[in-house]
C-alpha cells in the first residue's frame, strides 16, 4: 500500500509547534501538521460567563475559523455571511471540551481563557492540529498567570493532543492529509490525554462499515501518534 505522501502507515506528517508567535496574546502557538497550519492564541479575561458567576471556578472555551484562502478555492468569511456554519460550531465545541478535560477549573479561579484557532492553510486534520496546538497556547497562558501570581495551584492536569486516522486502501493509516481523507473508506479523530485517557472519538464509515478489529487497529495507531505528539509538546515547552 502506497500512501500519496509516501509515508509509512504509522508515520505522522512533519509536525512543528512554534510558541510565542503573537505579540499581544498571553499564550500562542503556530502548529503545523505538514501543509495544515493553524495559529492558536490564548486570551485571558478576568471574568466568567454569567451562568458561572459566584461559583468560584473558571472556564476555558475555544473559537475556530478558516481564513478565506486556507483552501484551494476562496471561502466566504462566516462573519460576512451573518452566521457561523454547523461545522465551525462542532469543531470549536470539540476544542473547548478537549481543553477543559485537562484543566482544573477551580484552580483557574473566576476567569475565562479563550483559545482562538485560525486555520491559515488546510490540508486535512485542521481540528486535530488545532487541539494539539491549542494545548501549548493554553499552557503558556497559564504560565503567564503564574509569573504574576494569579494562580497558586496547578491548573493544567495533563497534556492533550488529537490525531486523525483512517482505513485507506484497506490499511489503517495515521494522520490523514486531504488526499487520503477524501478517499478513505473510514476516517476517525481521536482526542487522548498524555496519560492515555480517551476524551473523544469521532469515527465515520465513508463506504463499507468498519469492523471492531479495524476500530481496534485505528485505536492502536492513534495511541502511537498521540504519544509522539505529547513528546513534541513536552519538547516545545521545555
Amino acid at each position: 500500500m502506497n500512501r500519496p505522501s509516501k509515508r509509512a502507515p504509522d508515520e505522522l506528517r512533519p509536525v512543528t509547534l512554534e510558541r510565542a508567535v503573537s505579540k499581544h496574546a498571553e499564550g500562542s502557538c503556530l502548529v503545523k501538521f505538514g501543509d495544515t497550519h493553524v495559529l492558536c492564541t490564548a486570551s485571558l479575561e478576568d471574568s466568567v460567563p454569567p451562568w458561572l458567576r459566584g461559583q468560584k471556578r473558571g472556564w476555558v472555551t475555544a473559537e475556530y475559523g478558516m481564513l478565506p484562502r486556507a483552501t484551494h478555492d476562496r471561502n466566504r468569511r462566516e462573519a460576512t455571511s451573518g452566521k457561523i456554519g454547523g461545522r465551525t460550531h462542532e469543531i470549536q465545541r470539540l476544542i473547548g471540551r478537549s481543553l477543559r478535560a485537562v484543566v482544573d477549573l477551580e484552580a483557574l479561579g473566576e476567569r475565562q481563557i479563550t483559545v482562538d484557532c485560525d486555520v491559515i492553510q488546510a490540508d486535512g486534520g485542521t481540528r486535530t492540529a488545532s487541539i494539539t496546538g491549542a494545548w501549548v497556547a493554553l499552557h503558556d497562558c497559564i504560565e503567564w498567570m503564574k509569573t504574576r501570581e494569579m494562580v497558586k495551584k496547578d491548573v493544567l492536569k495533563d497534556h492533550i493532543a488529537a490525531i486523525s486516522c483512517g482505513i485507506y486502501r484497506g490499511t489503517p493509516v495515521l494522520d490523514l492529509d486531504y488526499a487520503e481523507d477524501s478517499a478513505a473508506d473510514t476516517d476517525a479523530n481521536f482526542v487522548i490525554t498524555g496519560k492515555g485517557g480517551l476524551v473523544e472519538v469521532q469515527g465515520t464509515a465513508e463506504g463499507a462499515p468498519f469492523s471492531e478489529d479495524q476500530f481496534a487497529q485505528l485505536m492502536s495507531v492513534a495511541k502511537l501518534g498521540i504519544g509522539r505528539l505529547v513528546e513534541l509538546q513536552k519538547m516545545a515547552i521545555a
